[in-house]
């Protein structure tokens, strides 16, 4: 008897193994492809940055070795961070490569920022669509003399601390603990009072430990007979400890106060001794918060009757014409180039 023979379905099995291997297979590429294109662009990444600092640092020598005009300062330090960065491979609009050079005036220098980026031109995950992406890096520097807040002291101490012809009665040869009475402003030639820079108001712990850390870069222009001192806010005995751990063995420019002429922007007659009249170098030796409650140190300088000009460039030296202008008579006598970013 005849029976037609009979057919069985192929098997589904094989057709689901070949998906899973072709599944795993792409998960297994992209990976290696992520670490691979990965690791290259952290190498480029370290190339972009190099050039970046470098760049930086170039412009930045430019500017204080330039002698014109502010102007031609800055444009000939746009060009030398430009040429730096081309010395290192990196040209803008080259390549796909962007490089940014910008500067803004402080009140005597200039702070210069560079940024690069630059297309990772992908090996692996271009499967996935990613042909490349970019690479992006920034660098700061300053140039001029140091005239911001993160080494300036934010305390006063007294005129009485000085001869009438500017020399201080306390020098290397015999340092002291400069004491915190509890007041406003100095009351002897041996004392200090907290300062946040900005005249008549309550001057908090915070604050003035977020100016001594650096945290807070304080920009202003301290003028005769400005009153800088504080509405009085306690002893402010945890600031002893920091100015220990970040002030010690520097020296640091300190602004001076006395008494004050009918001039002296003071809110009432009794804080007169709190008027600004000009500044000092003071070398921290070491400081206390607990029986001293005191700074230990001693002046490094003559007293200096002029303004204390800290930070960026303030309107008052922008109408003056002379942001940006570094000369042998600026604030703190202390040229620097260095990366700040």
């Amino acid at each position: 008897m005849f029976r037609p023979a009979q057919h069985r379905a192929p098997s589904r099995q094989g057709g689901q193994i070949l998906v899973l291997f072709i599944l795993g297979l792409t998960a297994l590429v992209g990976t290696a492809g992520l670490v691979l294109d990965g690791g290259d662009t952290f190498a480029q990444r370290r190339a972009e940055q190099n050039a970046a600092d470098l760049a930086a640092t170039a412009g930045a020598n430019a500017y204080l070795n330039t002698t014109a005009s502010v102007a031609t300062k800055v444009s000939t330090a746009i060009a030398a961070a430009r040429a730096a960065a081309t010395r290192n491979g990196y040209t803008d609009g080259s390549g796909g490569a962007t490089v940014s050079v910008s500067t803004a005036l402080l009140s005597a220098g200039v702070r210069l920022s560079v940024g690069i980026t630059k297309p990772h031109a992908n090996n692996f995950v271009r499967v996935f669509g990613m042909d490349s992406w970019n690479v992006s890096v920034s660098a700061g520097s300053l140039a001029g003399v140091t005239d911001t807040a993160e080494t300036a002291a934010p305390w006063t101490m007294s005129i009485q601390a000085f001869n009438a012809d500017g020399t201080p009665k306390y020098t290397s040869a015999n340092p002291q603990w400069f004491g915190e009475t509890n007041g406003d402003y100095p009351t002897s030639g041996l004392d200090i009072a907290w300062t946040d820079f900005q005249g008549w108001n309550n001057v908090n712990s915070s604050e003035v430990r977020r100016i001594i850390t650096g945290e807070n870069v304080v920009t202003a222009t301290i003028f005769f007979e400005q009153y800088i001192g504080q509405h009085n806010d306690g002893y402010h005995t945890t600031l002893f400890g920091d100015v220990n751990t970040e002030m010690s063995g520097h020296e640091v420019p300190v602004a001076v106060v006395g008494p004050g002429s009918p001039n002296c922007a003071a809110p009432t007659q009794q804080y007169l001794n709190g008027c600004f009249k000009g500044w000092v170098m003071f070398h921290v030796i070491e400081a206390d918060g607990g029986a001293h409650k005191a700074i230990h140190g001693y002046f490094t300088g003559n007293f200096v009757g002029s303004p204390l000009s800290i930070g960026e460039c303030t309107a008052q030296l922008a109408a003056a014409g002379t942001c940006g202008v570094v000369t042998a008579h600026s604030p703190f006598l202390n040229y620097v180039v260095r990366l700040s970013d």
